[in-house]
């Protein structure tokens, strides 16, 4: 065989193991959600994400009481696809607005850029639950 056709078997084949691999990831995701959701059926979860440097990413995942304290901080972190959720649950019993307002430091930049955008997720899930039949909140 020559050696650009070894190159290319070898490609497709960690393109097929990248593809079951990400599946596997999707079907953690949302297995994970699922378990939220069937674990609380009040508050609101929201999801963030953020892409650091080489390649690290960042998924993060709040769950908080309707009244904004923090049920659970879930964070998947990591440069491949077997990385999985991890509970942080120094974060539990806070209250959203002191989790957003730097309870991450400098060297957790990812982190707080995905919680920066789970919570804008919570804060628009909010508004469309308190708007009246289900129409967007209008704000001035």
């Amino acid at each position: 065989m020559e050696w650009w056709q070894t190159a290319l078997l070898l490609l497709a084949l960690v393109w097929a193991l990248q593809a079951f691999g990400t599946w596997f990831q999707m079907k953690h995701y949302r297995d994970v959600m699922r378990g939220i959701a069937s674990q609380w059926a009040d508050g609101f979860v929201g999801a963030g994400n953020a892409r650091g440097a080489l390649g690290k990413g960042v998924i993060l995942l709040v769950v908080v009481t309707p009244d904004d304290i923090v049920r659970k901080l879930l964070v998947m972190e990591g440069r491949s696809v077997f990385a999985k959720f991890r509970v942080l649950p120094e974060y539990e019993g806070m209250t959203l607005e002191r989790l957003s307002s730097g309870a991450f430091g400098r060297k957790e930049k990812g982190r707080a850029e995905a919680l920066a955008k789970a919570v804008e997720q919570i804060r628009k899930a909010q508004g469309r639950a308190e708007a009246p039949n289900g129409q967007a909140a209008q704000t001035a």
